[in-house]
């Protein structure tokens, strides 16, 4: 399964998304925090506690394809 940082920390870069609680379609997050699609990793199921929410398509999409320009670099 392969996941993204998501930081509550400010990030000043050209790959960073900001995700407010408006980009959820269900849950929330306590503060604004930033999605890093140059942040990526692999992680078993099994070491996820919970899901905080679920990401509206809107955002996804933009996420997607922030990590596609990235890749072709």
């Amino acid at each position: 399964m392969i996941k993204l940082e998501i930081t509550s920390t400010n990030i000043k870069d050209n790959y960073a998304i900001s995700v407010e609680d408006i980009d959820f379609d269900s849950g929330d997050l306590k503060q604004t925090s930033n999605i890093r699609p140059n942040r990526l990793f692999t992680a078993d199921t099994q070491i996820i506690l919970y899901r905080v929410g679920r990401i509206k398509k809107e955002k996804l999409t933009q996420v997607v394809e922030k990590v596609i320009e990235i890749i072709k670099g």
